[in-house]
């Protein structure tokens, strides 16, 4: 699938693509091609974060400037989360929604397009499979994926893909 990403348009169909997903969301109505570049840059962002936390000890990475405070704002709002092993509930039930928004928002200005939609693990010891993923805010990936680097369940994926044990 990754033949299929960006690189397929050539220079200047990147070089468009690039500044179309830059115009606001009113500028398009429900255009299939649109939903296409922002599925690739998705798909792009996913793989190259696997690839990372594959070749580099998880607990290690930076994924942002406000790591910490992104780390310690969403263990105390999501203390008894399951992020090993999340459920599509976890995220999109309206409950769920209800206690995500604040801690999203609280984040707007801060995080770089914080409500961009990014591909999120379900299972954190899995590659992204379409089982495996879920969509999710730009945010929610940071906040999971730190958390996950930070006590050690991105380990099994860096272990497995370095042949370390």
């Amino acid at each position: 699938m990754a033949d299929n990403g960006l690189a397929s348009l050539g220079v200047e169909g990147a070089s468009a693509a690039a500044h179309a997903l830059s115009l606001p969301a009113d500028a398009y109505g429900n255009d299939p091609r649109l939903e296409v570049m922002w599925a690739m840059k998705a798909f792009n962002h996913a793989e190259v974060y696997f690839n990372l936390i594959s070749s580099v000890d998880p607990k290690f990475l930076k994924l942002t400037k406000l790591d910490d405070k992104i780390y310690s704002t969403f263990r105390e709002t999501f203390r008894e989360l399951d992020i090993k092993l999340l459920k599509a509930d976890d995220l999109k039930s309206d409950k769920a929604k209800e206690r995500w928004r604040p801690f999203c928002n609280q984040f707007e200005g801060l995080v770089e397009d914080f409500n961009y939609g990014t591909l999120l693990r379900l299972d954190c010891e899995k590659d992204y499979t379409e089982e495996n993923t879920i969509f999710a805010t730009r945010v929610q990936f940071f906040a999971v994926e730190i958390a996950r680097n930070r006590e050690g369940l991105n380990n099994v994926v860096f272990k497995a893909k370095s042949g370390r044990s």
